[in-house]
């Protein structure tokens, strides 16, 4: 007899050429995920080949009741690591039937900004370290002592063991699926590095002036770097205060870092440390470019 497992990994290429497109958008709060899925006539490699679709912005809170359809422009393919086979993942954005971006689509201000030609010439590259934690059903921190605490920092950081490495694989299988579906992820722990020229030789000047610009417009940053942030960066535990931009070399508790390498070679990259895991990478990013790049408004 055929169990769940064997239905949830049928392999469709053996019986029709149809496959599964499942479009994923950003939600009404900015950070809940919303998808639904459709079947398509056959395998595809562009988005732009792909249909607009809708859905009923007043359930996502995204749109009023008497007015409630959302368009999703398809932007971007993945293939699918959960169905397999043709199968893909279509990153959407969302607009008004008039073609209007919603308020909660940042990615067509980002795309703005990204698509001005002084910033398309500097080919600004990102890497983002998108931190996250694992936690059991009872909302505890998975490998926390229940109704208690963990040991302090020390064991834990880059730690091996099955008393240190708690939740090791599930990191692996998301590794392995972002991996499967295309995504430019570059290891288990990354780093933010925004800029060019930067790159080139004599680029310490050219990240020394973007730092400039960044502390220039601190306040405003902060602002945009993530719900909840004055609990995480309070001046302690590797982190910068909240309220004063300082920069340094190798010092992981500055708001920018510089790293040793880039210094001695005297181009490379800085780390921007303020965005929080749950920042909006849209904002941030194009932000950083905005202001690191393009002149002053």
């Amino acid at each position: 007899m055929a169990s769940l497992h064997d239905f949830v990994n049928l392999d469709l290429s053996d019986t029709t050429e149809k496959i599964i497109a499942e479009y994923i958008w950003v939600g009404g709060s900015g950070m809940d995920m919303r998808s639904k899925a459709r079947t398509l006539p056959g395998p595809v490699t562009n988005p732009s080949e792909l249909p607009k679709w809708n859905y009923d912005g007043s359930s996502t809170n995204q749109a009023p009741g008497d007015d409630s359809e959302v368009i999703l422009y398809p932007r971007a393919i993945f293939k699918d690591p959960f169905r397999k086979g043709n199968n893909i993942l279509v990153i959407c954005d969302s607009y008004t039937p008039a073609g209007e971006p919603i308020p909660t689509n940042k990615r067509a201000k980002a795309a703005e900004i990204f698509s001005n030609p002084d910033v398309e010439a500097e080919e600004p590259w990102f890497g983002i370290e998108q931190e996250y934690t694992l936690l059991t059903m009872s909302k505890w921190p998975l490998g926390w002592p229940e109704n208690g605490y963990p040991g302090p920092q020390g064991p834990y950081y880059c730690g091996n063991g099955a008393d240190k490495a708690f939740g090791r694989d599930i990191v692996d299988a998301h590794y392995k699926a972002c991996l499967y579906a295309g995504i430019n992820i570059s290891g288990i722990n990354g780093e933010v590095m925004p800029g060019q020229s930067m790159r080139g030789d004599g680029g310490i000047d050219v990240i020394n002036a973007a730092i400039e610009k960044l502390e220039a417009r601190h306040t405003e940053h902060i602002a945009a770097y993530g719900e909840g942030n004055e609990r995480r960066l309070t001046g302690n535990h590797e982190t910068a205060s909240i309220n004063q931009f300082t920069w340094g070399v190798a010092n992981r508790g500055a708001s920018v870092r510089i790293g040793r390498d880039t210094e001695k070679q005297g181009k490379g990259y800085f780390e921007d440390r303020r965005p929080a895991s749950n920042m909006d990478p849209y904002v941030v990013t194009s932000m950083i470019a905005e202001t690191t790049i393009l002149p002053a408004a």
